[in-house]
């Protein structure tokens, strides 16, 4: 049945709320469920009892109910209302609030038979998410591995579970998702781009027989190189899987200067070399080795990748970010900025909300009245928002809005023009996430339960207070839930500034709570034309 009566069916078995049924003549068939029609089979016998139809035609209703076949059902009502007067003189009224409740039930219901098998599947997962959440959540992940938008949601996920998800792993992944030894999720080699599967057993069977893998010249000398081409090399360099061999970085495997070969180009020479006279050599006729040396190129010397820019190839041969997220050195903003991520703005239909994010498109286009306009997505941790701005919105703010930028909005959620029923986000302000922080940072608020306060507490938090001097008020607030008690205490000694030292330093003493307080930001009316005319250019 509906998940909404999921409660109603817990209370009624616990003998929390009243068992109540539709009619009394439907007790025998319902006391099992606690007066809730859950199964089909309900349904038709309600059909029946009530109604006077065959078993044939119950199961004609329980079809239409179904599948919401309207004309149909208004039929059915009809022959249902006059059998259950009939039968059981029960009036018309009575009659339809019994339909009506049956149509609810019919459309979720399943047969008794795939009810219990569900169940046991249920029971299952949940058992296994409970007593083995690692590995449950690997095989969930591996499961969706091709949708990007599930297997984000399921890395949230992770996340929210204090499960740790890795990267690619030359040495510990597998095909697919998997856990190891000390209950973290290893990303698969398996859902790289560019890699195979061919490949990824040729690389795990290779590895699984002789060891793990201790440089990328030792990886070219073992792998099957028909398999393990440049292409899967170059894949795994960019999603981290050779991160793990020491004195290497992801940027000398790909940096490519003038006709210098890069790093996997000379690995993959060196293997090629490598295995061709180790050939040589097993089919000589003397046996034994061949005698030949051959030397370990020398690997380009470069910095590595900045985390942006490994985040950004990780991205490209996964799909989405493995090691991080291009939003991390903004998480404070967000979490303090912010209301709401960008899948969450229509629950504030007709307020004034802030968002932000990375900008992932940018195009601008121009009306047929030759008025500019731009059309971009942003994106944050849990989603993507496509959105457009006009007229001296835009004009003020186009400068800011270039792909890879992280960009603060405030806006407002209204209803699509022309489109009923359908919300977007209109921004009004733009800005550089980056400048928001000391833009609108007003006060640092900290609350501290009575009974947690401790002098040496106290002591922590003044001298974070007086490593982090700024502008901003330091407002403490004092609770106890025992005694409902409630006070705010202005710092007239201290002013602080909300820096990355300062609000690390208050999140690693356990017992306090921080928000930083922002100024209200006055946003403009929207200065776009009338929309109609504006749609009509």
């Amino acid at each position: 049945g509906p998940m909404a009566f999921i409660p109603n069916f817990i209370n009624r078995k616990h003998g929390r709320e009243e068992v109540e049924y539709p009619h009394e003549l439907l007790e025998p068939i319902l006391k099992n469920s606690y007066g809730i029609m859950v199964y089909q089979e309900q349904i038709m016998q309600t059909a029946q009892i009530l109604g006077g139809y065959s078993l044939g035609q119950a199961d004609l209703l329980r079809r239409a109910m179904g599948k919401k076949k309207l004309d149909e059902m208004a039929k059915q009502r009809e022959i249902f209302v006059a059998g259950a007067k009939k039968l059981h003189n029960i009036d018309k009224q009575k009659a339809e609030d019994v339909f009506a409740v049956m149509e609810k039930f019919a459309a979720y219901g399943f047969n008794r038979s795939h009810s219990a098998a569900y169940s046991v599947v249920a029971y299952q997962t949940a058992y296994l998410k409970a007593h083995y959440p690692a590995e449950y959540m690997a095989s969930v992940l591996t499961h969706n591995q091709n949708n990007i938008d599930k297997i984000t949601f399921f890395l949230e996920e992770c996340k929210k579970q204090n499960i740790s998800v890795l990267g690619p792993h030359i040495n510990e992944s597998n095909m697919n998702f998997s856990v190891n030894k000390v209950g973290e999720i290893r990303f698969g080699l398996g859902a790289i781009k560019g890699t195979g599967d061919a490949a990824v057993d040729a690389i795990i069977i290779e590895r699984d027989k002789n060891g793990s893998y201790t440089t990328i010249f030792d990886f070219a000398e073992r792998v099957n190189l028909r398999a393990v081409n440049k292409k899967t090399f170059e894949s795994l360099a960019m999603g981290g899987a050779f991160d793990c061999f020491e004195g290497t970085n992801r940027r000398q495997y790909l940096i490519q200067e003038g006709d210098q070969p890069s790093g996997i180009e000379l690995a993959v020479r060196y293997g090629n070399n490598f295995q061709q006279d180790k050939n040589a050599s097993q089919h000589s006729m003397f046996g034994g080795d061949s005698g030949v040396d051959i030397p370990k190129p020398k690997f380009p010397v470069c910095e590595p990748y900045s985390d942006i820019e490994k985040l950004k190839i990780e991205k490209e041969v996964v799909g989405f970010y493995i090691s991080g997220h291009p939003l991390d050195e903004y998480k404070i903003d967000i979490e303090n900025f912010c209301t709401c991520t960008v899948e969450k703005y229509q629950d504030y239909k007709n307020q004034i909300i802030r968002l932000a994010g990375i900008v992932t498109k940018f195009m601008e286009r121009t009306s047929k009245r030759g008025a500019p306009f731009g059309l971009f997505s942003i994106e944050d941790y849990n989603g993507t928002l496509d959105m457009a701005m006009f007229g001296e919105d835009y004009m003020k703010n186009r400068h800011i809005l270039q792909v890879g930028g992280f960009v603060y909005m405030i806006g407002k959620v209204e209803e699509r023009y022309n489109s009923p029923g359908e919300w977007e986000f209109r921004p009004r302000v733009i800005q550089l996430l980056s400048s928001i922080r000391e833009d609108l940072s007003k006060e640092i608020q900290i609350s501290l339960e009575v009974s947690t306060i401790t002098e040496e507490l106290v002591d922590k938090i003044e001298m974070l207070a007086i490593e982090n001097p700024g502008k901003c008020k330091l407002v403490v607030t004092l609770y106890s839930k025992e005694e409902s008690l409630k006070v705010e205490l202005l710092s007239k000694k201290y002013m602080v500034t909300p820096s990355n030292e300062l609000i690390q330093g208050l999140t690693l003493l356990d017992s306090v709570k921080y928000k930083i307080a922002s100024d209200k930001v006055e946003v403009p009316k929207e200065t776009r034309p009338d929309f109609k005319k504006f749609a009509k250019s």
